[in-house]
């Protein structure tokens, strides 16, 4: 009785974290105040999904711009902030006090104020009434108490600093100071405008961020959380370690879910850890494999983190690049977890769970194969059959596929009707059986379906994207359960369309709840980055970090890395982001260009974003190891260092594609080079999971271990040697380049070397790619890249920049002098290395075999 009161409260206090931290800690009893706080994240939710789709405009009846929509959505955002979340641990929670009513109100208006009067700001613009000043002096102050309510006093606190450091310019010390701002301009850059609050973050999370959060509340909703975490322990529960494999497999696919760490870890940790510790885990461990794979959660596509929205915006890329370039980090990090698990289930000699059904092994090869097979035809099915249908269909494509989907729906739910319902309970006494429990939920995966086809072939915005797999969602919700009753032939209140309608219900509100924090966030986030485009604080902080690292790149990196884990130890991921790469990202590009290596900005932004994340469980704050710790029973700063040690290997992932973007998918030439990128990744991912855990066959020596590191490094960075003997460029006068920009191929890169005078008269050198067009003479490629040169006394100087060319946006300018141009040198590929590594490793592999065999003989005897 004790042990089940105990376990409860655990849950309790796991929930009320979780509430804390991403939907509001307040249960209101009051009737009036629990309706305001159940309709208003429901009007929240219509608006947003009116917003999303294209009614608006089939309709003409509210349609709205950007800005407008950033205004009510904050609104929302803001009103919630005051009335879900109290001022003070200490505060009631189950009212909600008169003042927090009346500062809610005054907040929301303030933060409409550009859509109650955009008329009136728009034939004003730059020329403030004292009304709108007076409304964003408010609105200023009451955003940073809903930020502190919502998120903690952190981001709080940057954001105050950074108003003070633009108030007070002309009175930091020199190396940071600047003229300041008045009271006007500052006020009007902060709230009047899209430069500051009502910026590109706040426009990420009305436009994008809410529709996937949204559908993750909505797939919870429908019961895919539980789906997802009973296949993966069907899967690989049997496994050595398999609990622990099975947490890292679920906690990827939760991810879809769910985009808060601790919310991952209360999901699928209350299944997996204490399943993990029955095998022999201790509680730290337990606590740190969940730790591990639910702040990687994040970062697995299709559906990522917050941030990862912002990037599209911020980089200037589609949301399908991001998860290209995304995909491959985010496999090989999740892969070598599962490999850390198996190492650490080998370590302490764990024993396997015992599967329901064994199956021969030449059951199961043909049971993998047909698997494939099946993948394969589903996929081409799905690709080429739909493509036939547009050709075919022309207009009426959306009809018919609207009539498939429904067919493929009813049929995978019938189909789900042959297996038993799935458990509920958190308490996984035996193996589920694969093959009927991933039939128990195949039609969970068709939003998803639909998600990928919008964003990969329709090639539609996020949001929209987002908006139809979200519309398929809702029906699947309201039917499901009536339909299950047609199909199993049961009646109850379960197999009812009502109780359709309240699981929608609470999936609308709590997907508008869990957006609170995202809301202010992003808005508070807006102020830093007002703050930047105001004073100009990019330009000094780049000089202030090249000051302070000597112009190291490494150590710049290095630098970024810490402020990311120091900050996202009290920000939200998405803020961490939005602060770290506006001061960072431009300073690692400009300095990588001047240390001769071209870094691409969306690099910069996952390496921002990579150590945002990892900050969630790094002690001593790391909440997501609190939440762990308070399931397992463990200590959470041990199970977050543990945690930690484990995501050593996504730690130094950013580091590594920052000098070999091939990982990030940037340079890949074909399908084949595709493919041996992706196995050489991976093994180099494993070898070095198992370098770090000291454990590869058996426990390594020191010597292996520095074995094994230095074979996953050359592996990862092949010219980190190679390119010692054998430079890779070589520089061409720049007097041939005329010549050489003629023989280049089409598409191919024009590499120079430009040195330049600062504002300060300091001189600087930088290495710039700028791409090459099919233009037939040298002087028509030169122009159309968006420049012209001049030679003086020798030397060849930039003479005309073309506005918002390829040149200009890289930074090329007026008098700049071409040193020289580097071309690519004739020598061998870099990959030879790869032969002395895998020899090094086979060494290092054939010595531990020996060693183990030895160990077993002699327990054995």
């Amino acid at each position: 009785m004790t042990e089940s009161t105990n376990n409860t409260a655990t849950q309790d206090q796991l929930q009320e974290m979780i509430a804390e931290t991403d939907s509001g800690a307040r249960n209101p009893t009051g009737a009036v105040s629990k309706k305001i706080l159940f309709w208003v994240p429901l009007l929240w939710t219509i608006f947003q999904l009116w917003y999303a789709s294209p009614l608006p405009f089939i309709f003409n009846i509210l349609v709205l711009n950007d800005t407008e929509a950033r205004a009510i959505h904050l609104a929302f955002a803001v009103f919630l902030s005051f009335t879900a979340y109290p001022t003070l641990k200490s505060s009631p929670r189950d009212y909600i006090p008169l003042q927090d009513w009346a500062v809610a109100l005054l907040g929301a208006f303030c933060a409409a104020y550009l859509f109650l009067f955009y008329e009136g700001l728009a034939n004003r613009p730059g020329d403030p009434i004292p009304m709108d000043l007076v409304v964003a002096v408010i609105g200023l102050i009451i955003l940073l108490e809903s930020t502190r309510r919502a998120l903690g006093p952190p981001l709080m606190v940057v954001a105050t600093v950074f108003i003070i450091y633009t108030f007070a310019g002309p009175h930091m010390p020199e190396v940071i100071a600047h003229k300041g701002a008045s009271l006007v301009k500052g006020m009007t850059h902060y709230w009047l405008t899209t430069e500051g609050v009502y910026g590109v973050a706040l426009g990420v999370s009305t436009g994008m961020v809410f529709m996937f959060v949204l559908f993750g509340a909505l797939l919870e909703s429908a019961g895919a959380g539980n789906y997802f975490i009973r296949v993966a322990f069907a899967g690989l529960g049997h496994l050595r370690g398999g609990p622990a494999k099975a947490a890292v497999v679920s906690s990827g696919l939760t991810g879809l879910v769910s985009g808060s760490s601790i919310a991952n870890v209360v999901t699928t940790g209350t299944f997996t850890i204490p399943l993990m510790k029955k095998v022999g885990f201790s509680p730290e461990k337990a606590g740190a494999v969940e730790v591990a794979c639910s702040t990687n959660g994040q970062l697995m596509p299709p559906v990522m983190g917050a941030a990862a929205f912002l990037m599209v915006e911020y980089v200037g890329i589609s949301y399908i690049e991001v998860i290209k370039h995304a995909f491959l980090p985010a496999i090989i990090s999740y892969i070598a977890l599962v490999y850390i698990v198996h190492l650490e289930a080998c370590k302490m000699g764990l024993k396997r769970m015992k599967k329901p059904v064994t199956k021969t092994m030449a059951q199961k090869l043909l049971s993998s194969v047909f698997t494939f097979l099946f993948i394969i035809i589903l996929g081409g099915v799905t690709y080429y059959g739909l493509g036939w249908i547009k050709t075919v269909a022309g207009g009426a494509t959306l009809y018919v596929v609207t009539v498939l989907l429904m067919v493929a729906y009813l049929f995978l739910l019938w189909y789900a009707c042959k297996v038993p319902e799935l458990d509920q309970s958190t308490d996984i006494k035996e193996l589920p059986e694969l093959g009927p429990t991933a039939q128990a939920g195949y039609y969970f995966l068709l939003p998803i379906v639909v998600l990928m086809w919008c964003l990969t072939v329709e090639r539609l915005s996020p949001a929209l994207s987002a908006y139809w797999a979200t519309m398929l969602l809702i029906i699947i919700v309201i039917t499901q359960r009536p339909l299950k009753g047609i199909f199993r032939k049961m009646q109850g209140d379960d197999f009812t369309v009502k109780h359709g309608f309240s699981d929608l219900i609470d999936g609308m509100v709590n997907g508008a709840r869990n957006m609170i924090g995202i809301g202010v966030a992003t808005a508070a986030a807006g102020i830093v980055v007002g703050t930047v485009t105001l004073t100009g604080i990019g330009l000094v902080m780049t000089e202030f970090v090249e000051f302070i690292s000597g112009g190291n790149l490494v150590l710049i990196l290095l630098f970024t890395a810490v402020i990311s884990l120091i900050l996202g130890m009290g920000l939200p991921t998405t803020a961490n982001y939005i602060v770290v790469s506006t001061l960072m990202a431009p300073v690692i590009v400009s300095l990588g260009a001047e240390n001769g290596l071209i870094v691409p900005l969306i690099a910069v932004h996952l390496f921002v974003f990579y150590f945002g994340i990892l900050a969630d469980d790094t002690p001593p704050v790391g909440l997501a190891a609190f939440a762990a710790a308070g399931i397992s029973g463990g200590d959470p700063i041990r199970t977050g260092i543990q945690g930690f040690t484990y995501d050593i290997r996504t730690a130094v992932l950013p580091f590594i594609f920052i000098f070999n973007t091939e990982l990030l998918m940037i340079g890949v030439a074909n399908w084949f080079h595709l493919i041996f990128v992706i196995v050489i990744a991976i093994l180099a991912m494993l070898v070095f999971a198992a370098g770090t855990q000291g454990f590869f066959v058996t426990k390594s020596r020191m010597w292996e271990t520095a074995a094994l590191i230095i074979v996953a490094l050359i592996l990862f960075r092949p010219g980190l040697v190679w390119d010692k003997f054998f430079p890779p460029l070589v520089e061409k006068p720049a007097a041939e380049m005329s010549a050489m920009v003629k023989d280049l191929e089409p598409g191919s890169q024009l590499r120079l070397m430009l040195k330049g005078e600062k504002m300060d008269g300091s001189e600087f050198t930088k290495t710039i790619m700028l791409p090459v067009g099919d233009e037939k003479t040298a002087k028509e490629r030169l122009t159309g890249i968006g420049f012209e040169t001049r030679d003086e006394d020798g030397k060849i100087l930039i003479d005309n920049v073309v506005f918002s060319s390829a040149a200009e946006k890289a930074g090329v300018d007026f008098d700049q002098e071409i040193l020289n141009i580097q071309v690519p040198s004739k020598r061998l590929p870099k990959q030879l290395m790869f032969i002395p590594a895998v020899l090094l490793l086979a060494l290092v592999w054939y010595i531990q075999t020996g060693r183990k065999k030895k160990l077993v003989a002699a327990a054995a005897t």
